[in-house]
């Protein structure tokens, strides 16, 4: 039943922004809530939409893929585990807290930075090993960078200030 209705749910995200991707633009993927509940539905999914990936580019490009997702989960791991503990004190945090929780933060943005960075260097370097020409690998960093904008926002938006 709940994969049901994650594939209803992608197939109608996917039928909402269908112009903007059969276009192969994602400038134009601009319904944030189409976008929010094709991700939530199924990220692999969309990402293959968009790219329209040959049997070739699919090989070479989803291990890619897999790997920076993995970073970025654990990027996205570590900024919950440090804003759990920051939402669960019911008490002001010290200047010491205030430092560690700023430098975690800090350093799980480095880390998937650097990974992204990786990424788009076996995505678009060397042509006979180029994973993806460059347009298409362009169009998948732009992707991937909007859907992790709107992560962010989604969770920055639950998340009190430090006081």
């Amino acid at each position: 039943m709940k994969s049901n209705l994650a594939a209803i749910l992608l197939a109608a995200a996917l039928l909402a922004a269908q112009p903007a991707w059969a276009e192969g633009n994602p400038a134009d993927l601009t319904d944030m809530a189409a976008l929010r509940t094709a991700v939530r539905a199924d990220k692999k999914a969309l990402v293959a939409s968009t790219l329209q990936l040959t049997p070739t580019e699919a090989k070479r490009f989803w291990p890619l893929y897999d790997a920076y997702q993995r970073v970025a989960d654990r990027s996205t791991q570590r900024r919950a585990v440090a804003i759990e503990e920051l939402v669960g004190l019911d008490r002001p945090i010290s200047d010491l807290y205030a430092r560690n929780l700023a430098s975690e933060l800090i350093s799980a943005d480095e880390d998937e930075v650097k990974a992204r960075r990786t990424l788009q260097n076996r995505l678009m370097r060397g042509v006979p090993t180029r994973v993806l020409p460059p347009k298409k690998a362009a169009r998948y960093l732009q992707l991937e960078s909007k859907i992790r904008a709107m992560q962010a926002y989604d969770i920055a938006a639950g998340i009190p200030l430090v006081h």
